[in-house]
């Protein structure tokens, strides 16, 4: 008796030791798969970067042991988000910038400015956020004090959708602009024979362009940044909508040296030296890494009137916006696409810009296919056209945060029935059956929060409109989660591998304070991302 007990405390500690082992095991958790059945479990196993299983806590518990087990006290875990319509590296510039988000006119415009400058005295002087909608006259603004103040300094201030900008008589003189002149997709504002310094649109690049681009140290500081503040929002993927090749190239060399952990879907911008680029070198795929797509602009913003539209603006009857190119462009380069094999995204606002992409795009897609091209915004859609989308599976890429910050003033700009088919996210998802949500940040804030109620509840913080804007056209909490992890992967064809919390897949996910899909509309707004999780390394924990 006294040799088997011993032997029989062996066997206990080789069947412990042959558990399978993980990296780490979270449990007492209420974790959202958004697999097919949207099934909930308690506990999660990690091994290798991937998810190796997920279930209850004690079957968990019982079959793995791990190196690392944490307690999640009960805390919603949800797939990492994916923001499937962004600008991270403009996000991480507009960091490196004067911050004019918020600014109730163009004198507060000014003072910002004017601090921002103490701090940053050499080179040009940039700024983002302003948006006119917001001030008590509504009226854009002239660059008269911005000559007064900075008589010797380029100044370039961004409008809030990246759409228009103004810029002083120093900054017009290094573009070489002197006069107002015309051009195909664009503004050169002049009143009384003067030029404003106002610039809508393809004018805004002529001075841009003028802008030294960053150097290796700063574009490095540019990304890092981004990255840091999306990861404590819960981001694990970014859809980069519109780079160049070497910023590409940028990316993939700071991937590789590990430097840079955040996954990144890049469309290439609508440029020849892209397509050459891309054409010769094939598709982009790493574990971190897809560029397999190019982004087009059809048009300009419904803020600042660029939007393309049927009829002419309801608030502006001597306006309807303008394509940003003839239509001979973008069908020679959707046709050029296509035969290489690569997705085409398309920016279009307007319900004329929607129609001439849209039918162009079923036209040479040729009905029902699984290429998914998309249009990113797809913002005001005419009745008659919502079934293009589904007519040639094109996807319609939207951005819930949108309608919030345009219904103030959408009614006024497109009439009281045409603003029927805008920010119509239901009408859109019904198309295919699924529907990918971005922010567009830094136009809008990168918090996946604010995506999520935007398109549940559209209202704003302070509750308006009572009952919600166009509720027709919200989305349920759990179409709009799906819309934030699981489509978003499907629109950038990687719903193989993340987006939901299944067995073989990427371990990125997030724990929140509160459960979204439970919380009250406070408890959304002022949610809490305790920590993310990406290939099972933490990358950001709340102090």
């Amino acid at each position: 008796m006294k040799r088997i007990l011993p032997l029989f405390a062996v066997l206990l500690i080789l069947v412990g030791c042959s558990k399978p082992k993980a990296d780490l095991l979270i449990y007492n958790a209420k974790i959202y798969t958004v697999n097919d059945k949207f099934d909930i479990a308690e506990a999660i196993a990690v091994k290798d970067g991937k998810i190796l299983a997920v279930g209850s806590s004690a079957d968990m518990r019982k079959q793995y042991s791990a190196t690392e087990e944490v307690d999640a006290n009960g805390k919603a875990i949800f797939p990492g988000f994916i923001d499937a319509h962004a600008h991270f590296f403009g996000y991480g510039e507009s960091l490196q910038s004067a911050d004019l988000t918020g600014t109730t006119s163009w004198e507060d415009v000014l003072n910002r400015l004017t601090e921002f400058a103490k701090s940053h005295p050499d080179g040009w002087l940039t700024g983002r956020g302003w948006d006119q909608n917001d001030w008590q006259d509504k009226q854009f603004p002239s660059k008269e004090k911005l000559d007064k103040l900075f008589p010797n300094r380029p100044v370039l201030l961004e409008r809030i959708d990246g759409h228009a900008s103004i810029a002083n008589q120093s900054a017009l003189n290094a573009a070489g602009i002197t006069k107002s002149f015309a051009l195909t997709g664009g503004d050169i504002v002049e009143k009384d024979g003067k030029l404003t310094g106002l610039l809508v649109d393809n004018a805004v690049e002529l001075v841009s362009n003028k802008i030294p681009p960053p150097d290796e140290k700063k574009a490095t500081k540019i990304l890092l940044d981004a990255q840091k503040n999306c990861f404590a929002a819960g981001l694990t993927t970014i859809d980069d909508c519109g780079l160049n090749f070497d910023a590409v190239e940028f990316i993939e060399k700071m991937h590789n040296n590990k430097s840079l952990k955040m996954r990144m879907y890049v469309m290439l911008s609508d440029a020849e030296k892209n397509y050459d680029y891309l054409f010769k070198r094939g598709k982009i795929k790493t574990d971190r890494l897809n560029v397999r797509s190019f982004k087009v602009y059809a048009d300009g913003a419904l803020g600042s009137r660029g939007a393309c539209l049927l009829h002419p603006y309801t608030d502006m009857p001597t306006k309807s916006g303008f394509l940003l190119s003839d239509r001979k462009h973008f069908e020679e380069v959707s046709k050029k696409i296509n035969e290489h094999g690569f997705q085409m995204c398309t920016h279009a606002i307007g319900d004329s810009a929607n129609r001439t992409i849209l039918k162009i795009y079923n036209q040479v897609l040729g009905g029902k296919n699984d290429k998914r091209w998309r249009i990113e915004h797809a913002q005001v859609i005419a009745q008659s056209d919502f079934n293009l989308f589904g007519s040639a599976s094109i996807v319609p890429s939207v951005q819930p945060t949108h309608a919030t910050s345009d219904m103030y003033w959408a009614a006024d700009r497109l009439g009281k029935e045409r603003v029927k088919g805008a920010y119509a996210y239901k009408q859109l998802l019904d198309q295919n059956g699924w529907i990918p949500l971005g922010t567009d940040f830094p136009v809008e804030q990168i918090n996946p929060m604010l995506t999520f109620y935007a398109a549940t509840v559209r209202e704003d913080a302070k509750d308006f409109p009572k009952g919600g804007f166009q509720m027709e056209n919200a989305l349920t909490p759990e179409q709009a989660l799906r819309g934030m992890t699981i489509w978003a992967a499907k629109a950038n064809f990687e719903e193989k591998e993340k987006g939901s919390l299944e067995v073989g897949k990427f371990a990125d996910f997030v724990i929140l304070e509160n459960d979204i899909m439970k919380a009250s509309h406070q408890q959304i707004l002022q949610n809490k991302v305790l920590k993310t999780y990406l290939n099972g390394e933490k990358v950001y924990e709340a102090k």
